[in-house]
């Protein structure tokens, strides 16, 4: 099998900004599509592999581009090389990924204790696939591409940053770049033109029947909070999710906390809290911990409006087609904020230094040096300012749904 590599193209990747296109000329065959160059498509393409693992946000973030991969090879079937919640997510749902495979422990693709002896045999597994084009949707390619490569595709396409290995075709990795068009970037690189800009997620019958057994049809509008996040610095104080909670229920909604099972004290926190503002204990309640992953997207997709900080089950809610107010702080927004503000709304934080050392938090890069202050980078966003978004999207979605 023909495996291709870069070519040794350094004048053109000055021209091209220090991306690689692999020997194929921008000006002479590349067309310009809505993100960045489209490139050719590669030649008998029936199998891809995408590898991106992390959490479930990182997930929402590729599926824009994994549909267009779909479009622009239809024939292929596509691989999701990822985290175990992609595959209890994914699988048996209608999309464009055709089957999950869990990456092994592996440092830089996936946390966890390393065991060479299974990241080899997966490795090995994954080869017998003998997969025609390998995506790196992972990252700035330190490790990601080399695990890539080990695939021994014909042919890669990823993001590099300048100390990573490298693919066929590369687009410079720079951190400050919207996830979601970061990937759409990297599969231009193999002729796969943009079909969304958005992620879409399909609610499947069952899960809409076991989310329809925690609706309150006394109060029939929904509102559904999730107060954490994996970075506590991304975290809105959890007075003020209780503020807006108790607000909310004072307006009739029905308000339930979301989140894992490493939120569920969290929820409880924001549920007590509420309950005491507004001296009630019945429309206010977490879910946190109780649900599986197709529970909780079809429990989002049966919210009028959810409000949570940068995290997975925010653009959980926007993949299915949920209207969110999102708590941000700004470097976040242009990572990983919604594209639009009609059904959904962006609170930032514009804090820059650490209110204790004065350390610069606008760090580049993961590896960036961090203080070691733990802080709510949003404690400046006022609960006054974020109701008044709930309002007005709980508002917009019971026009849109007809209630």
């Amino acid at each position: 099998m023909e495996v291709h590599v870069e070519q040794e193209i350094d004048v053109d990747k000055v021209a091209t900004g220090g991306a690689d296109f692999g020997g194929e000329r921008l000006d002479a065959t590349a067309g310009q599509g809505l993100v960045g160059p489209l490139l050719g498509r590669f030649d008998g393409v029936k199998k891809i592999a995408v590898l991106r693992g992390g959490g479930l946000g990182d997930l929402m973030f590729a599926v824009p581009a994994m549909q267009s991969l779909a479009a622009a090879y239809p024939e292929a079937t596509i691989t999701l090389l990822g985290a175990p919640l992609h595959a209890a997510l994914l699988d048996g749902r209608p999309g464009p990924v055709d089957r999950v495979e869990v990456l092994p422990f592996a440092h830089g693709v996936r946390p966890g204790p390393e065991d060479p002896v299974a990241v080899e045999e997966f490795l090995a597994r994954m080869r017998e696939d003998r997969f025609d084009l390998a995506v790196q949707l992972h990252g700035g390619g330190r490790f990601s591409n080399p695990f890539l490569l080990e695939l021994q595709a014909r042919h890669t396409v990823g993001a590099r940053t300048e100390d990573a290995a490298a693919l066929e075709r590369t687009i410079p990795y720079l951190y400050y770049q919207h996830e979601v068009l970061r990937a759409l970037e990297v599969v231009g690189l193999a002729g796969a033109a943009p079909v969304a800009l958005q992620p879409q997620l399909t609610v499947l019958p069952e899960e809409e029947t076991a989310a329809a057994g925690l609706l309150d049809a006394g109060r029939p509008s929904l509102v559904t909070i999730h107060p954490g996040a994996s970075d506590q610095r991304r975290q809105w104080p959890p007075s003020y999710f209780a503020q807006v909670a108790a607000w909310a229920a004072q307006d009739g909604c029905q308000v339930l906390l979301i989140g894992g099972s490493e939120d569920a004290d969290l929820a409880d926190d924001v549920v007590s809290q509420a309950q005491e503002l507004m001296h009630d204990a019945g429309s206010i309640r977490s879910v946190a911990g109780q649900l599986g992953l197709g529970e909780l997207a079809a429990l989002l997709r049966a919210s009028d409006v959810m409000l949570g900080n940068d995290s997975g089950p925010r653009h959980l809610a926007q993949a299915v087609g949920t209207p969110t107010v999102g708590i941000y702080w700004a470097g976040n927004v242009i990572m990983a904020g919604a594209l639009g503000r009609t059904v959904h709304r962006v609170h930032m934080s514009w804090m820059t230094h650490c209110p204790v050392c004065g350390s610069d938090l606008t760090q580049v890069g993961w590896t960036a040096e961090r203080c070691e202050h733990e802080f709510p980078l949003t404690e400046q966003i006022r609960p006054e300012d974020v109701y008044s978004d709930v309002r007005q999207l709980r508002a917009t979605s019971l026009l849109l749904r007809g209630k």
